[in-house]
């Protein structure tokens, strides 16, 4: 079995202080703009004597309200499918740790399951090193080579991404208007004075899509140069480094489709139930809040995919960057910023708090009790 190395409890509570402290101070960046944006809008209604006058002296007391009126009926529902998401996932997961040595690994889906709502614990204090947490847990109770394990979890993670560039490149067909008006920074602008939301020149972000497009022609000339000097640059310790990485994701893509066509089917089935229920998380959340209850598929869609992205970034759970993206996708359909900052925080603290913190510890709480007489079958034939 290989060897990891471990951090000491210094480095790791050191290391988890590093990243709150980041994630908290995004956040506050992040109110603090709302928060002047807000006290702008109900200086304006004041001195224009609009209808629905601001009724809280600060955002954070908005943000008190908008929780407190959120129907707890559809959160429900939006942690339902965040759960049923996690089932997928470990019955994914088991099918691929049963390709391992022939089929020799039979391992029980609940612990799977745990073990994948631990990653997630984990992750919260230290963003990736939930996917270290999550098959040690495993292999603690399974009694499996961790080394082994850690190859399921590339292979998991790849089609994860081959998920999520299809959804971005299926969002960017359907929603295309919304993205080109957003990259030139033209939007559903909230009158503050009347009902209609008309088109406006919110900001110049033309240079986005020069930015884009330069990437995108950098990026083409990067791999013509790599192909003509590749031996060359193989001597690099970097570029062996991502050769190395390429070739991990091509394996990742060969262990799926090195499937027998039943399992590739169950493995496919999942990966689609996963990133479906990823996307109703976001669409059921709408109708919990009243500003949003009127949005669509499309938006939930669009909305989605800049969730996805905030959630990326190396933050806490996303703390602070998810709420970023979110609301400036929910700007783009006419959406007020204080309220699309504060259905970000509703669905971004409903799943944390009630799912991968409660489920999490539920999670530690239930491994040992589950597994307290358990002996894997294939530990029998030694």
């Amino acid at each position: 079995m290989a060897e990891t190395k471990k951090n000491s409890p210094l480095k790791t509570f050191l290391q988890f202080i590093l990243f709150l402290a980041v994630g908290l101070t995004i956040l506050y960046f992040v109110y603090s703009n709302q928060e002047a944006a807000y006290q702008a809008e109900c200086a304006f209604k004041l001195d224009y004597d609009c209808e629905g006058k601001c009724e809280h002296n600060s955002l954070f007391d908005k943000l008190i309200v908008d929780f407190g009126s959120s129907s707890p009926f559809w959160l429900f529902l939006v942690c339902l499918a965040f759960m049923l998401s996690n089932v997928s996932r470990a019955l994914r997961w088991k099918l691929l740790i049963g390709q391992l040595e022939d089929g020799r690994y039979n391992i029980k889906w609940y612990n799977a399951f745990w073990a994948t709502m631990v990653g997630y614990l984990v992750n919260l204090a230290l963003p990736r090193a939930g996917e270290l947490a999550k098959p040690a847990t495993l292999a603690q109770y399974e009694k499996l080579p961790l080394d082994k394990l850690l190859g399921t979890i590339v292979t998991d993670r790849i089609m994860d991404v081959v998920m999520l560039l299809s959804i971005i490149g299926l969002t960017f067909l359907l929603q295309f208007e919304q993205l080109y008006n957003f990259l030139m920074g033209k939007t559903k602008a909230e009158l503050i004075c009347a009902e209609e939301l008309p088109l406006v020149e919110a900001s110049d972000n033309s240079w986005l899509i020069w930015l884009l497009g330069g990437g995108a022609l950098a990026g083409v000339l990067v791999l013509i140069l790599g192909f003509i000097f590749r031996k060359q640059l193989l001597q690099l310790p970097l570029a062996q480094k991502v050769w190395g990485m390429a070739l991990n994701f091509w394996a990742g893509i060969k262990t799926v489709f090195s499937l027998r066509r039943q399992k590739l089917f169950w493995f496919m089935f999942h990966s689609v139930v996963i990133w479906l229920m990823y996307f109703l998380m976001t669409y059921l959340c709408f109708f919990a809040f009243g500003p949003t209850a009127h949005l669509g598929l499309m938006a939930g869609l669009l909305v989605f995919v800049f969730g996805a992205f905030g959630i990326v970034i190396p933050s806490p759970g996303g703390m602070g960057t998810y709420q970023i993206a979110v609301t400036a996708g929910l700007v783009i359909y006419g959406v007020g910023r204080a309220d699309a900052f504060a259905f970000s925080n509703i669905c971004f603290f409903t799943i944390n708090l009630f799912c991968n913190i409660g489920f999490g510890l539920l999670g530690y709480l239930l491994l040992p009790l589950l597994n307290k007489n358990y002996q894997p079958s294939w530990t029998k034939e030694k």
